[in-house]
């Protein structure tokens, strides 16, 4: 049966039950259709054993809790907090007073087209619909609803970003340029084996075998809550240990006679970090950022190619030259062969050619 209120809502209710248990049960929605299908959920609540989150819970608190007790002690502190950013400054507003039991995907749709039209990037609107598709996935486990409402919405198309890359030439343009600079060596492991620049900034000698000539990453340098400090890898595939050519190794020992000659106290260089500042601290990535823009600019490259694009640049070069994609995964330190492909697909049209040519010549 429905009916509508003088207040304008909509009540659905229907009874259920055998006849000498009987029970009535009834939903609310601002529609006709919300109040039906709030019945229906309740229903299949009912059925499947669903716990009751409560006539007063709500989206904010789902979202509150969720980020305590699930996200925080899971991910590294970066992740946290944009998660942390996005449902205090997207979600909540909009859908944090809203019974949990009460959300739709019409209240989601709303607030993702409403931040389309403010001019928010496809990504940023996407990642919003991203992280309440994580919280109502939990709250799903966790008993509280019985389907994910934010699946069943729609999100801009994200277009392909086309990346900056060096081609060989370009590459051995800008060693050459960083020959002699404090931070060769540093520009030369991001380039010639594709280290995220948190992951090399991370480094310790400890890290470095110039017997066994390979590099560990067990770490990465990052900035939490305004402070340089050292966290996990992003994954436990990122840590990896990777070959070294010798263009680093050369680089690498250059730079570990330079820094002995600078230490200024007895003990490890610097602490036993690789790569620091003039005075021994982590490199601070801000002064990192203008120092290598004044090289692209000296080598008469795009300022446009990121410092991670000299780690982009590292796998098209290895996929040019015909490293399979499951290595060029395993340096990079993915988590999915697809990741690799999908990420360097253009690269992939010259492969195909290359292909073809040689298939060519083994046939005619």
């Amino acid at each position: 049966m429905y009916r509508r209120r003088t207040d304008g809502l909509w009540v659905a209710s229907v009874s259920v039950g055998s006849y000498a248990a009987r029970q009535r049960k009834v939903a609310y929605g601002r529609t006709r259709q919300e109040a039906q299908q709030a019945l229906a959920d309740a229903l299949r609540a009912q059925r499947y054993g669903v716990l009751n989150p409560g006539p007063t819970q709500t989206v904010g608190e789902l979202l509150t809790s969720w980020l305590e007790d699930t996200v925080r002690p899971a991910v590294r502190w970066s992740t946290f907090k944009s998660y942390q950013e996005i449902a205090e400054h997207h979600l909540m507003p909009r859908l944090g007073q809203i019974r949990l039991t009460a959300l739709t995907p019409q209240h989601v749709q709303a607030l993702l087209n409403e931040k389309a039209r403010k001019r928010l990037s496809p990504r940023t609107v996407q990642y919003i619909r991203d992280v309440l598709r994580n919280a109502l996935n939990k709250a799903m486990r966790w008993g509280l609803v019985i389907r994910n409402v934010a699946e069943l919405v729609d999100v801009p198309r994200i277009p392909r970003a086309e990346r900056i890359t060096m081609d060989a030439e370009q590459a051995r343009r800008f060693l050459e340029v960083v020959r002699g600079h404090d931070l060769e060596a540093l520009y030369t492991v991001a380039l010639a084996v594709g280290l995220r620049q948190g992951e090399a900034l991370g480094l310790k000698w400890e890290d470095i075998s110039f017997g066994k000539r390979t590099l560990t990453v067990r770490r990465a340098l990052q900035r939490v809550s305004g402070k340089l400090t050292f966290v996990e890898p992003k994954s436990t595939t990122s840590r990896r240990t990777i070959p070294l050519p010798a263009v680093v190794i050369d680089a690498l020992q250059r730079h570990r006679e330079g820094q002995s000659e600078r230490r200024y106290r007895p003990g490890p260089p610097w602490g036993g970090l690789v790569f620091t500042s003039s005075v021994g601290t982590p490199v601070n990535t801000r002064n990192l950022t203008r120092s290598y823009k004044t090289l692209l600019r000296k080598a008469r490259l795009s300022p446009e190619i990121r410092f991670h694009d000299l780690r982009h640049s590292c796998a098209s070069l290895l996929l040019a030259q015909g490293v399979s994609p499951r290595t060029i995964m395993e340096t990079l330190g993915h988590s999915q062969i697809g990741l690799t492909l999908n990420t360097y697909a253009h690269v992939v049209p010259s492969l195909q050619r290359d292909a073809a040519d040689v298939m060519d010549r083994l046939l005619s």
